[in-house]
């Protein structure tokens, strides 16, 4: 199948993963970055398990590896070839797709998932429409945004954009923030939100899960406000969706 041409918003940011892709994991085994894929993870294996699952960027394949121990298939797409090299290295089922136009059928997996995403995808409402239409009937998805309603947030105004990569800048690409309500008003047609928890509730910036003693305090607090009265707060907002079964 030949793959179609880029929109300008996703070829600005497959030129902007393309040049983060060489440094993209440095870090990531330790600390906060570590802590963040696991309690995302931990929200998506229970639904995995003995399903066909698709993940929407899925980047170097961090968490679409762990997918793939417990599901009965597991595939991703990404807009990033630099990202899509290291995940083929890892011998991961990926492609290169754009999450506006998805290469597969209707009803096609059990489980549509998708992080660090969707916060850049300036054409959400369609990004959202083709991940329900390739969700089986009965399905679910889960889909993470980001939350202004955070401390992530408020560091993020007050830092200003940071350098990435190889001469990028977050700046380069676009960022929308949702709230809780604003999330709940997006889930697509013929859908329901079951649930909506909230990642990096108490973390001001990555570099606390650093400091001996006050790391592991943070990290133990993020795991139980995951799925807390807090999870409102959290700077991604996971939201779990089901599609109806008819």
């Amino acid at each position: 199948m030949t793959t179609p041409p880029l929109a300008p918003d996703d070829d600005r940011a497959s030129r902007y993963y393309d040049g983060f892709s060489p440094t993209y994991e440095h870090g990531r085994e330790a600390g906060y970055h570590k802590l963040i894929d696991e309690l995302e993870t931990e929200l998506v294996l229970p639904l995995a398990r003995g399903r066909r699952c698709l993940e929407l960027g899925c980047g170097t394949g961090l968490i679409l590896r762990r997918v793939a121990e417990v599901a009965s298939h597991a595939e991703g797409v990404d807009i990033s070839e630099g990202m899509l090299e290291e995940a083929r290295r890892r011998g991961l089922r990926v492609q290169r797709a754009s999450v506006l136009e998805l290469p597969y059928e209707a009803n096609t997996f059990d489980l549509t998932y998708s992080f660090k995403v969707l916060a850049h995808v300036p054409e959400i409402a369609r990004a959202l429409r083709e991940a329900a239409r390739v969700t089986k009937p009965g399905g679910a998805m889960v889909l993470e945004f980001y939350n202004p309603l955070s401390l992530r947030f408020l560091a993020k105004r007050l830092a200003g954009p940071q350098a990435v990569g190889e001469g990028g800048r977050e700046s380069d690409i676009s960022t929308r923030w949702d709230t809780p309500w604003h999330v709940r008003s997006m889930v697509p047609p013929r859908c329901r939100l079951v649930a909506l928890n909230g990642v990096r509730v108490f973390t001001p910036f990555a570099a606390v899960h650093r400091v001996p003693m006050l790391g592991s305090v943070i990290a133990a607090a993020e795991r139980r406000a995951l799925r807390s009265a807090l999870s409102v707060f959290g700077g991604f907002l996971v939201a779990t969706i089901e599609k109806d079964a008819v």
